[in-house]
């Protein structure tokens, strides 16, 4: 694979990004703060009432009613239940509305059914003798299991910033601390829109870092969650990419930077 197709192989990861649902979707509001925080498949609003959740429906789309976290949480764990949601982790999301103002919070497994914007770091890590650090994923991983990463990239926790959130993410993935790393700079930030498993979507704003990995200092994991880590040169990591070997999230990201 040549680096003419590199330009043509990215923008068909960045079409794929920004891809709109397989299934009509309607508004979802939330009550407590009068704002829209994401959207839902009507035939899943319908089944939510019918159980008798929280949840009405109006001109508008559809509205969770009542203590915004409470009523939240119970939705979560019905979609948990009837196994509409993704792996339950005990771990409380932010919900944010159109202008990132947090309005709630709620169970990571519950986002996508509910089409709740998430947030995510990701670190593109440069090694000093040259390359770059990729991570393979578990094979047990709820998404994308064996396929490669940036060196490090996770979700935003609720009540996290996501300067608290890089440090974490490396350590829990990586084993290095920021302040071990040289030249950290922000790239910028990508979103992605697009359906994800049967009735979710994805709405995730990802913050990129770069960074340089002095020699002698190199990543190990801590949370089971990689499986290994890679130095790679640029050349053999253009042609993994667009092997399709990468997670989307890491495709755009990787791609992007080498193509600057």
């Amino acid at each position: 694979m040549d680096e003419a197709s590199f330009a043509p192989w990215l923008a068909l990861q960045r079409a794929q990004a920004d891809a709109p649902p397989v299934s009509p979707r309607e508004t979802l509001w939330l009550d407590v703060a009068s704002v829209q925080v994401g959207s839902i498949e009507p035939a899943l609003a319908r089944r939510l009432l019918a159980a008798g959740m929280p949840l009405r429906q109006a001109p508008d789309g559809w509205h969770v009613s009542g203590e915004g976290d409470v009523a939240l949480a119970q939705i979560a764990q019905w979609l948990n239940m009837n196994a509409l949601g993704g792996r339950w982790r005990d771990e409380l999301l932010a919900v944010a509305d159109a202008q990132g103002r947090v309005v709630g919070h709620i169970e990571r497994a519950a986002v996508r059914p509910l089409g709740i914007t998430t947030f995510a770091v990701h670190l593109v890590a440069h090694a000093e003798q040259g390359g770059t650090w990729v991570q393979q994923r578990a094979l047990d991983k709820a998404t994308d299991p064996g396929l490669w990463d940036t060196a490090m990239g996770g979700l935003v926790a609720g009540g996290e910033t996501v300067t608290q959130a890089l440090e974490r993410e490396t350590w829990e993935e990586a084993g290095l601390h920021v302040n071990e790393l040289r030249d950290v700079a922000a790239l910028g930030r990508i979103t992605i829109r697009r359906p994800v498993d049967a009735h979710g979507y994805m709405v995730e704003h990802i913050d990129v870092f770069e960074a340089t990995l002095p020699i002698g200092l190199v990543p190990v994991n801590q949370d089971g969650e990689v499986l290994r880590f890679e130095r790679i040169e640029h050349a053999p990591l253009r042609e993994r990419l667009m092997q399709g070997k990468f997670t989307l999230e890491a495709s755009l990201i990787l791609g992007r930077w080498l193509q600057e």
